[in-house]
């Protein structure tokens, strides 16, 4: 289909999200379908040996892969807030990266992108002091990490006050205010044909229908499909037969004429 405004998008998906004897093993379907990754860090999921295996499955599907950071919470998740310092928020980010850089330097790759996940990844679409100390915890790791957020004004001005790259994110299966926050309390939307309605509104128009019964306007950079549901892999597959993503920073290269 011809796309009128948006000129590329990345689609990432969460891999990794097992633990010990608990198995997550249809979220290497997706794989073929996706062009970024982010690796459970061992936090809220993901043990030394699904991280390897999953490093090392994403290289093979030649995806650009990122660290999915959380909050130290294995029984909930990490769908539990747990209220930290700057400083412990700090560490937790910087021990979740430097553990997943280790395994990719010791296979010869690169850590491309940072998403937070469940708690964290909420507070940071809502809190801008919160989504600048991990913007600053990720930059200080690496400065060349990009921060994949939430969309909306707090990640756009977290990338312009801390000075590092950002990937503005939406997820089909959310509800959004006006202002592109995603809505917590109504329950997601789950219908194969509504999300990619909404996928192809935004592909002609740069828009996504919100909670207030209008638009609004999202300047993205990627698209985050979860396997929570039964039909999860179907509305990846029909996205991916939409329009064939491309890579965050793949794509700003292409823009700016280097590739």
């Amino acid at each position: 289909m011809e796309r009128k405004n948006v000129k590329t998008i990345d689609f990432n998906c969460d891999i990794a999200q097992g633990y010990g004897v608990y198995r997550n093993n249809n979220e290497n379907d997706y794989l073929k379908y996706v062009s970024s990754v982010n690796v459970s860090c061992g936090f809220h999921a993901g043990d030394p040996m699904t991280i390897k295996n999953s490093l090392l499955l994403a290289k093979e599907y030649n995806v650009v892969i990122g660290a999915h950071i959380g909050y130290h919470d294995i029984q909930g998740f990490g769908y539990r807030p747990i209220d930290l310092t700057d400083d412990e928020l700090e560490a937790l980010v910087m021990y979740q990266l430097g553990a997943l850089m280790s395994f990719a330097k010791a296979y010869k790759f690169e850590i491309e992108h940072v998403r937070p996940h469940g708690a964290m990844y909420r507070r940071a679409g809502e809190d801008f002091r919160f989504a600048t100390v991990l913007a600053r915890a990720i930059q200080k790791t690496s400065q060349w990490l990009t921060y994949y957020g939430p969309a909306g004004d707090i990640t756009q001005k977290v990338g312009d006050y801390v000075k590092i790259p950002v990937a503005q994110e939406i997820i089909l299966d959310k509800v959004y205010s006006p202002e592109l926050e995603i809505d917590y309390n109504v329950a997601d939307i789950t219908d194969t044909d509504a999300c990619i309605k909404r996928l192809q509104d935004f592909l002609h128009t740069s828009q996504i229908n919100n909670n207030a019964l209008g638009k609004s306007y999202a300047e993205i950079d990627t698209i985050h499909f979860s396997n929570k549901y039964p039909n999860s892999l179907e509305i990846l597959e029909r996205a991916h037969a939409l329009i064939e993503p491309e890579p965050v920073n793949y794509g700003k290269a292409k823009a700016s004429g280097w590739v």
